[in-house]
């Protein structure tokens, strides 16, 4: 999957968009820490969790402590 990168000017309309109001210094402050998180999100999606049970399943103290120390 292919992804443009957001700009200092769509980071800016999209916030004025949201109600935000952005300062023109950190237009570019914002779109790189956008950026940056969609890149670690997309990281995240292409793992493969079929295995891992959902966090429900866990239920805290009925775990099973059988390693040695």
């Amino acid at each position: 999957m292919t992804t443009v990168e957001l700009t200092p000017p769509e980071a800016a309309r999209w916030a004025a968009r949201a109600g935000v109001v952005l300062p023109a210094e950190r237009h570019a402050a914002v779109a790189a820490v956008a950026n940056h998180i969609h890149g670690v999100v997309a990281v995240l999606r292409e793992l493969d969790f079929a295995d891992v049970p959902p966090a429900a399943a866990y239920r805290a103290g009925q775990e099973s402590h059988d390693a040695a120390v």
